[in-house]
């Protein structure tokens, strides 16, 4: 029974999934109980902050909670990536003025207000004048005036009080950090051999930085999601979602890398790739932060959740909010309820038309252009036998994240014999994930998929129902080939 629609909370059923991180305020059993009965399809671990047995223990945590609940859950280890981080600052931070000069200079000291220290050792050598620095999470912006033997001198342009040890952030182009660093890659091994389902990958500029991550797991390998918080990775996102198992539209440090007025626009660029090729994206940061502290929203926050649906989003992303929050069950409600009013309202109709005429210019011909084009056909015949579902039997996923990029107003199923790829149905679009068996025909495999649906009470007797399959005999990664309409005895 999937607790969207029944639970002790009776929440509104919504085709967006949540992602929300777990922390101090909702790793307790009973409270992440409560977080995924709201609505929560996947659990986010932030591996920057605490270690790494208390990450293994809430991922087993996870996996308890959702048993008790009743829902398939998927869990996203989040790596750290590489950090540039200033010296210590002194007890009660630095207050920087704006038009004041400081200076940057690399090393490992305590940092002033004048003169701060930057854990870098190539800062001299990648700035240039004209650059702009930013300290902390985006308040704090200086602007490179010179550089010399010793120093970047700079003039504060936004002015703030800066305390601890803030993170620097440096022209991405330059910067010389690679990704992933060595403790991504151990802790990419520790949670992969955890069972986690999916592994972000912080600071991506190429598809060759996921790349190194699937080369150091081999067949161990979770799905990667590339966070594209750089513009590298923006002028190479066909690249990037090729190779990505998912997109996280990561806005925090995205909006530090470029003109904050440029955001918006290039999370809607970002999710209309992603939706056109089929590649699960989420957008993340700063959602509904207020209620870290606050018992509601702010306006400006339900209106960005609902354009990020009307946008065509997979997933929503909440951080702070459930991970440090007042009230974390209660941020996930208040999110389903805006997400679900707003799905009310998107003009999801209109996407099969267009992804109709774009996949003709951008599948490349072999398996993954079949199955594409089956898709597109099974949608328009869903509308034309008025079914009450499509059910996508699949092996890896790829069949039900095709059929979800034309947001179909039917129910979409997705029934897979391996349980990882159950799980990360969680994060597709408008499916509902369904565990099923091994079979040796197509035959056998189309009539337990439609009694599978009908057990788990998403298809009723006397139904229309459209089902997707291969030959069960093939190769996984094979052509989904197999449309059947199918009348519910």
């Amino acid at each position: 029974m999937d607790a969207r629609t029944d639970t002790r909370t009776a929440i509104t059923p919504i085709r967006t999934k949540i992602v929300a991180t777990i922390g101090p305020a909702s790793e307790r059993p009973p409270v992440l109980d409560d977080l995924l009965a709201a609505g929560v399809d996947v659990v986010r671990l932030n591996l920057s902050h605490g270690t790494l047995a208390s990450h293994v223990e809430r991922l087993h945590a996870v996996r308890d909670a959702a048993e008790r609940v009743g829902r398939v859950v998927a869990v996203l280890a989040d790596l750290p990536g590489p950090k540039v981080r200033s010296g210590d600052f002194p007890d009660g931070g630095a207050q920087l003025h704006g038009g004041a000069t400081t200076e940057l200079v690399p090393g490992e000291g305590e940092s002033t207000a004048g003169r701060i220290t930057v854990d870098y050792p190539s800062l001299l050598d990648d700035l240039r004048a004209g650059d702009r620095v930013v300290l902390g999470d985006g308040a704090i912006t200086l602007e490179v005036a010179e550089v010399t033997a010793q120093s970047a001198r700079c003039v504060v342009q936004t002015g703030g009080r800066v305390q601890g040890r803030p993170g620097v952030h440096l022209p991405s182009e330059r910067l010389r950090l690679s990704t992933p660093t060595a403790e991504d890659l151990e802790l990419a091994t520790a949670m992969a051999a955890e069972g986690a389902d999916f592994l972000a990958v912080s600071f991506v500029r190429t598809a060759g930085d996921l790349r190194a991550v699937r080369r150091h797991l081999g067949a161990a390998c979770p799905r990667l999601v590339a966070k594209v918080e750089t513009l590298s990775a923006v002028n190479d996102l066909e690249a990037v979602a090729a190779e990505a198992d998912a997109v996280m539209v990561a806005r925090g440090d995205l909006g530090i890398e470029c003109p904050l007025e440029d955001v918006p626009h290039l999370q809607k660029r970002i999710i209309r790739y992603c939706v056109e090729m089929g590649v699960p994206v989420i957008t993340a940061t700063q959602m509904m932060e207020s209620m870290i502290t606050a018992p509601s929203p702010t306006r400006a926050e339900v209106s960005d959740i609902a354009n990020a649906v009307f946008d065509g989003t997979d997933a929503l992303m909440l951080s702070g909010e459930t991970a440090i929050g007042l009230d974390p069950p209660d941020v996930v409600r208040t999110m389903v309820r805006v997400a679900a009013r707003a799905e009310a309202e998107a003009g999801y109709r209109q996407w099969a038309a267009r992804l109709g005429r774009v996949q003709r210019s951008q599948f490349p011909d072999g398996a993954d252009r079949i199955t594409m084009a089956i898709t597109h056909a099974a949608g328009m015949a869903a509308a034309d036998a008025d079914a009450q579902a499509i059910l996508c039997c699949t092996r890896t996923g790829r069949t039900a994240a095709g059929m979800a990029r034309f947001r179909p107003l039917t129910t979409l199923i997705g029934l897979s014999p391996d349980p990882a790829t159950v799980r990360s149905l969680a994060l597709t679009w408008g499916v509902r994930p369904l565990a099923v068996g091994v079979y040796e025909s197509t035959d056998e495999l189309v009539w337990f998929a439609v009694e599978r649906s009908v057990q788990a009470g998403l298809v009723g007797h006397g139904a229309t129902v459209l089902v997707l399959a291969g030959a069960p005999d093939r190769p996984s990664g094979a052509a989904t080939d197999v449309l059947r309409i199918v009348r519910v005895a």
